[in-house]
């Protein structure tokens, strides 16, 4: 094949990819029951006028399967911390101890997996959309190509076959989560 149809295969890869890989950012971050260090990854702290995420203003681990521990780093954060992830609203009550804030983490009920496995299908369906929006531009740009028929429907199966391999990935990584949310 031409260069510029290896450009284009590339190009879609690369755009498949990322595809992907946002969809492991997001699925990390829905809650499977067990206390993770990622379930605060989006919380944004008021540091000194300016937002900032918790992960920078503080140490966060998890001692145990329910329990997330932070340690600020400045003992004046505690309250702007407990504040932040009380705004966050994900359903935790942080407890200020004076040193750092203990999150027990309640184990979840049955129709809060329910909605966790919709959130996590919808997320799967967007990573989806974006490996589909990879193929149709790919295939756009095919179509320009000063290139023969033939070359062209072979760029087109290619993409197409690519397009398959990452769906099934997505559909993979999707029966995982699932599995992980749905047991208690």
């Amino acid at each position: 094949m031409t260069e510029e149809i290896d450009f284009i295969l590339d190009s879609a890869k690369e755009a498949m990819n990322s595809a992907i890989e946002h969809l492991v950012k997001e699925l990390r971050s829905i809650r499977a029951g067990k206390a993770s260090p990622a379930m605060l990854a989006n919380v944004q702290v008021d540091y000194y006028g300016s937002a900032t995420p918790l992960g920078q203003v503080a140490n966060v681990n998890t001692p145990d399967a329910r329990t997330i521990s932070i340690q600020p780093w400045e003992k004046n954060m505690l309250q702007e911390i407990e504040k932040a992830i009380m705004l966050a609203n994900l359903g935790f009550n942080p407890m200020n101890n004076g040193e750092n804030i203990i999150i027990n983490v309640p184990p979840l009920t049955e129709e809060r997996r329910k909605d966790l496995a919709k959130q996590a299908k919808a997320e799967a369906e967007h990573a989806k959309v974006g490996v589909r929006n990879a193929r149709k531009d790919a295939n756009n740009e095919i179509k320009k190509l000063d290139v023969s028929d033939d070359m062209k429907k072979s760029a087109e199966t290619e993409i197409q076959s690519l397009t398959d391999q990452y769906v099934k990935e997505i559909d993979d990584k999707l029966v995982v989560k699932e599995k992980e949310i749905m047991t208690v």
